[in-house]
């Protein structure tokens, strides 16, 4: 075959030949003018804008609300994604692991949480509560929550933190509402689990996507102006309670000595009415078995129960005198009957 020697010359010419610089190919393109008139570095860069907006990272704490135009799509898991160019669909990045927090009625220091308050005045309005029995209390709590809905985080509510805010302070005024001022400063956690129940049912009914995680009762106590006489009513109220610790110590002491006294005398009445029975049922059966031998043999009978009732009698009547009616003066001994134990006769 025939070779091209001048082809060959000039194709080795353009290999000796310096490669063309960055310069003059972004200046080549920037002068390549599209059918439109427009340059083709601005098509680039709009491109890769495009482009750029059409992927994205969820975190792992995170979940992504798409939307196109406006309306809900889909929802995305922590990763890295495909959408539709900026304008097309938008990204809503929602922290769904996260542990938001509200304070009320204080400021914490160095706290980054969203404060109910923006001045001291609506900090201790925020905070001063009437209790049941018609007393104010100062109520600072914390109110913790996560977002368990995005949807419903997003779409329900048009500002749900302000939404928070309101059914918390009003839960917690209802639940301390129905406490005395003793209870809403001992009994905080009571206070804290009742208004965390009914804080998460409102918000389940508003349908916010939120989930309480826990409320914290900080320290309560009464207004600062009616402190001394508050320390006083309570002095008052521990004397009270002492006082009738103290009777009801001696109530426990006297009481049942008492009982135990009225048990005893009942039972010797008992036994003395017992006694009394069986001695008159004994004397009733001896009347009738000596009525029954008085029957059989009358006169014998008679004679001798007088003698009885003589024998037993007469020593219990002392010195006797038999005197009789016609003899005068003259006083005759009668069956030693006027003998003294161990003298002579009377």
């Amino acid at each position: 075959m025939s070779w091209d020697w001048e082809k060959l010359k000039s194709q080795q010419r353009g290999k000796d030949q310096i490669p063309p610089q960055m310069d003059d190919f972004l200046k080549k393109l920037n002068n390549f003018k599209m059918p439109g008139g427009l340059p083709l570095i601005i098509l680039v860069i709009v491109a890769i804008m495009i482009g750029s907006t059409m992927f994205y990272t969820v975190a792992v704490d995170e979940v992504g609300i798409v939307q196109r135009f406006g309306q809900y799509v889909r929802q995305t898991d922590p990763g890295l994604h495909f959408k539709l160019p900026a304008g097309i669909e938008k990204v809503s990045k929602v922290k769904v692991r996260r542990v938001y927090k509200d304070e009320f009625g204080f400021r914490s220091s160095g706290s980054d949480a969203r404060v109910r308050v923006s001045s001291l005045s609506d900090e201790r309005s925020v905070a001063l509560m009437l209790t049941g029995d018609l007393n104010v209390a100062v109520v600072p709590w914390i109110v913790q929550y996560r977002i368990k809905d995005p949807y419903n985080y997003l779409f329900k509510v048009a500002d749900v933190r302000e939404l928070l805010r309101d059914m918390s302070e009003a839960a917690m005024r209802l639940v301390v509402g129905d406490r005395s001022i003793n209870e809403v400063i001992s009994k905080r956690d009571d206070i804290a689990n009742e208004a965390h129940r009914v804080l998460q049912r409102e918000l389940d009914g508003a349908g916010a996507g939120i989930n309480i995680v826990t409320i914290e009762m900080k320290r309560t106590n009464v207004p600062e102006p009616v402190q001394p006489s508050f320390n006083e009513v309570n002095q008052a109220t521990q004397e009270k309670e002492r006082l009738i610790y103290e009777a009801k110590e001696e109530y426990n002491t006297e009481i049942p000595a008492a009982r135990g006294e009225a048990d005893r005398t009942v039972k010797t009445a008992e036994g003395y009415a017992l006694d009394r029975v069986n001695r008159a049922m004994g004397d009733a059966s001896r009347f009738t078995s000596v009525y029954d031998a008085y029957a059989k043999a009358r006169d014998v009978t008679k004679r001798r129960l007088y003698l009885e009732t003589l024998k037993e009698l007469f020593p219990k009547l002392g010195p006797k005198y038999i005197i009789d009616g016609d003899g005068g003066n003259n006083v005759l001994p009668l069956l030693n009957l006027g003998k003294a134990k161990g003298g002579a006769i009377q």
